[in-house]
């Protein structure tokens, strides 16, 4: 099975092992679920992004005065 040795700096090391603590798991738990999580987080990220595009149409024909964040004055700040 593959592996991968990381290098830490001892301030990001106390960080990991505190981190791991924390979450009840040992260290190389902690780290193999974190980037499983990860992996996990962009994959959904990006089937929401896929989801929202696929529909923005039909939002935009049920919302039609609804003005996309980008597009109001003041930008993505202005709600």
């Amino acid at each position: 099975m593959p592996s991968l040795n990381v290098t830490f700096t001892e301030e990001e090391m106390e960080g990991v092992r505190a981190a791991a603590a924390a979450e009840g798991k040992s260290l190389k738990q902690y780290m193999h679920d974190l980037g499983v999580r990860e992996m996990q987080r962009k994959r959904f990220v990006a089937g929401a992004a896929s989801w929202a595009d696929r529909l923005r149409a039909e939002f935009d024909e049920a919302f039609p005065d609804e003005i996309p964040p980008s597009q109001r004055a003041g930008g993505v700040n202005a709600a």
